[in-house]
């Protein structure tokens, strides 16, 4: 068996292929036969400005318009993460596999201001042609640390790191020079910690047998890593690939991983997991926490796109009653609570991993009922709400037709659950263009300043691209005096009228919901915007300060849900 896995990746390294993974070989074409990629063939723009309102109880989520991140005619991204600065929330990163006209990277995408703006690059200085699976983190020192797999014809895992958010990048340092390959990164941010700042790398050794999840650590910001060690011993008949990590609360690193089985379908059979109390240097082992089934296929339900089972990891680490707490996050199919379609499915740990919970059937749509839920991504934010996003075709009765990206949220540890989409348009399911069955193997979510970033790509714009969309919460009290709630929309006529400079604007909402209250002068241009944003049920009185424009004749026009009400006034100086 040894041999004919040695002679496996003899033919890989020979032929230039880009992947050397068990369950497909063809993550990106013989370098010499790829076609240049074209421009986006649609130049679809995404021309929507409105803000999504959904009402659970008590609580209005709204979703803001969907914008990429680094719009970029002539590149692929995908296989997106997306991470945050552990002090200052402002900043978050993202990475991504990308294609840049024949040139294989990997892309930076970074915010300074909460996500309002963003600016990257599609490939990052210093890496190779054959660079592949981005795994980002940031350290206590603000220092972006990027992890990927490198080297031609090897694809051991390397490092660089940015002291400067982005703007400049280190040369690269070598991790491990073997086979290697599905990686990611955490940092160890809690100041309680004897590790803190200490940040991590694990992968999946392919150069051995039958493939062990390894780590390294680094002290110094990236600079230098520890001898790789190995964490597990897969058991007989598979191998461990797919791993994810995260910190805990106070230091302890978490680990899980699928433990695939070692003949075809290669199916995720069960999830291993492993902790660390001593900064990495010693572990503990569970090499089948829960059994599960993934999804791993060459393509899934109808489409030419290649899926995965591999879990993902998040851990409450927010204070709050369920500190601690780990979670872990697959699409599974034909083992309950999944049906016979692809399904999200949580399993939680409230002792630190020594027993795993049931599984909980996170997508809420009808069980067995032809739709798919898959490559899903887990975020516990700063107030202890798991949220978890995810692609979702359940809105179009074509099963083999489009896909939307999805986002499920529990406050009670995973017990119950609310969804939306957050994506504002859907797109085909396929592969990417010269790269046949592939299109990225993950995507990502981040959290911070009370808001949530799902972070996804797909080709709506006829080349596939990362997105984002601000997601934030609002509680409505349940003590309101129904008396106070207006019976019905109603824009009051401005008083006084005529007015120099300033006049008041009055307004009843009976329910809540997105709302904007816009002037416009005689010719219909607009001129200011007075309110932009979710509002209760109630009456509202601003005023309006005309001081900067000239006398005449304006219009001032509220929109809200479906109503729209639009009334003269007259400026007089």
């Amino acid at each position: 068996m040894k041999y004919y896995f040695l002679l496996f990746v003899f033919i890989v390294s020979i032929s230039g292929i880009y992947s050397q993974e068990r369950w497909s070989v063809s993550r990106k074409p013989v370098m010499g036969t790829y076609s240049k990629l074209p421009s986006e063939t649609n130049s679809w723009q995404n021309t929507n400005t409105k803000v999504n309102v959904y009402q659970f109880g008590d609580r209005i989520v709204t979703v803001g318009p969907n914008f990429r991140v680094l719009p970029s005619p002539n590149a692929q991204q995908d296989e997106i993460v997306l991470v945050r600065h552990p002090l200052n929330q402002n900043i978050m990163f993202g990475g991504a596999n990308t294609t840049v006209s024949g040139v294989f990277g990997q892309g930076g995408y970074i915010t300074t201001d909460g996500g309002v703006t963003w600016t990257g690059t599609n490939l990052l200085p210093g890496y190779s042609q054959n660079s592949s699976d981005p795994a980002p983190t940031i350290d206590k020192n603000g220092v972006i640390i990027f992890t990927t797999l490198d080297v031609p014809g090897n694809l051991g895992m390397q490092s660089t790191y940015s002291l400067n958010n982005a703007v400049s990048w280190s040369s690269k340092v070598t991790i491990t020079s073997v086979s290697s390959d599905k990686n990611f990164a955490a940092s160890d941010d809690a100041p309680s910690s004897p590790y803190y700042g200490r940040s991590y790398a694990v992968w999946s050794n392919f150069s051995a047998g039958t493939p062990p999840i390894m780590v390294s650590y680094t002290t110094n910001s990236g600079q230098s890593w520890s001898a790789p060690s190995q964490i597990n011993s897969p058991p007989g008949g598979h191998y461990s690939q797919g791993v994810d990590i995260m910190c805990g609360p106070t230091g302890t690193v978490y680990v899980i991983w699928a433990a695939p089985t070692s003949s075809s379908p290669f199916t995720e059979d069960f999830l291993g997991f492993a902790k660390s109390t001593d900064g990495g240097v010693s572990w503990q082992v569970t090499e089948n926490a829960y059994d599960m089934n993934g999804i791993r296929a060459a393509s899934l339900n109808g489409w030419n796109f290649r899926v995965n089972g591999f879990p993902r990891i998040g851990v409450d680490r927010s204070g709050g009653s369920r500190n601690g707490w780990i979670y872990a996050v697959a699409s599974e199919r034909n083992l309950a609570p999944a049906g016979s379609d692809a399904d999200v499915v949580l399993h939680r740990s409230t002792d630190g991993g020594a027993t795993w919970s049931p599984g909980i059937r996170v997508n809420q749509d009808p069980i067995n009922n032809g739709r798919v839920q898959f490559f899903p991504a887990i975020r516990v934010d700063e107030g202890g709400n798991v949220n978890i996003v995810y692609y979702d075709n359940r809105n179009y009765p074509n099963v083999n037709d489009s896909c939307e990206t999805y986002m499920s949220q529990s406050s009670d540890g995973g017990n119950t659950w609310t969804e939306f989409p957050v994506s504002d348009h859907r797109w085909k399911v396929k592969g990417e263009s010269g790269l046949g069955n592939y299109g990225g193997d993950y995507i990502g979510i981040s959290s911070g300043n009370n808001k949530i970033w799902p972070f996804w790509y797909d080709d709506k714009t006829g080349t596939m691209q990362a997105w984002t969309a601000e997601v934030s919460q609002l509680l409505v009290s349940n003590n309101q005096n129904n008396s106070e709630i207006p019976a019905r929309f109603e824009l009051m006529q401005n008083y006084p009228n005529p007015f120099n400079p300033s006049t008041f604007i009055s307004y009843d909402l009976p329910k809540w919901g997105n709302v904007t209250l816009e002037v416009f002068d005689a010719s219909g241009r607009r001129v200011s915007t007075l309110v932009n944003e979710v509002q209760k049920a109630g009456s509202y009185k601003l005023e309006f300060n005309a001081g900067s424009l000239s006398s005449g004749v304006y219009f001032y026009k509220l929109t809200a849900a479906d109503f729209v009400s639009t009334k003269k006034m007259i400026l007089m100086k």
